[in-house]
């Protein structure tokens, strides 16, 4: 058991005066002790812990079924836009193709936030009309991350992805020789 002694009372030994023994004053905390430990435990089992944050990515199959047949789908020029990210930030975006672009759409340089790639990105996605039930309308943003680019970077992509609503989106690996002039123009 816990207690707490506050002195032994009485005289000082060798007074002449007789003093009534006082009694040792115990304080038993024993109670406070259980409390704390049930108090410690309660928050440790009803404490939920930060769940860690993730996004949904569509990611072709790995084996492909040679009874399957490939869909070569073409899609208007005027509902893409492609962006090619470079080493150190850097940003390269065209609209439609890019041996042929739409008007305004010429490869431009941008850089990351609310003033740079999302401002474009905005600026077409509320031109290029979405049809509610409909995935054959809308914009389709083509994401072609180089070599020389970072995690990072990609992460700030899907990000901006996700904050302009882009109703559909694909990470490329594929860069075209025109596009590759590109990539080495921004890598200098």
């Amino acid at each position: 058991m816990a207690e707490l002694n506050t002195g032994d009372g009485g005289g000082k030994k060798g007074s002449k005066k007789v003093r009534s023994k006082k009694s040792n004053a115990k304080v038993d905390l024993t109670a406070m002790v259980d409390l704390a430990f049930l108090l410690i435990t309660f928050f440790m089992l009803t404490t939920s812990l930060s769940k860690p944050q993730s996004m949904d990515l569509g990611l072709p199959d790995k084996e492909k079924d040679p009874n399957k047949k490939e869909l070569d789908i073409k899609v208007d020029q005027v509902r893409t836009m492609t962006i090619i990210m470079g080493k150190d930030n850097k940003i390269k975006w065209f609209h439609g193709l890019l041996d042929a672009p739409e008007p305004g759409g010429a490869p431009s340089d941008a850089v990351y936030g609310k003033n740079g790639i999302r401002k474009e990105i905005l600026k077409r996605v509320t031109s290029i009309p979405q049809a509610t039930g409909s995935k054959d309308k809308g914009m389709i943003v083509i994401i072609k991350p180089s070599k020389k680019s970072t995690y990072r970077n990609l992460v700030d992509i899907l990000d901006e992805m996700a904050i302009c609503n882009v109703p559909t989106y694909a990470i490329v690996n594929e860069i075209t020789p025109e596009e590759q002039k590109l990539v080495d123009e921004m890598n200098k």
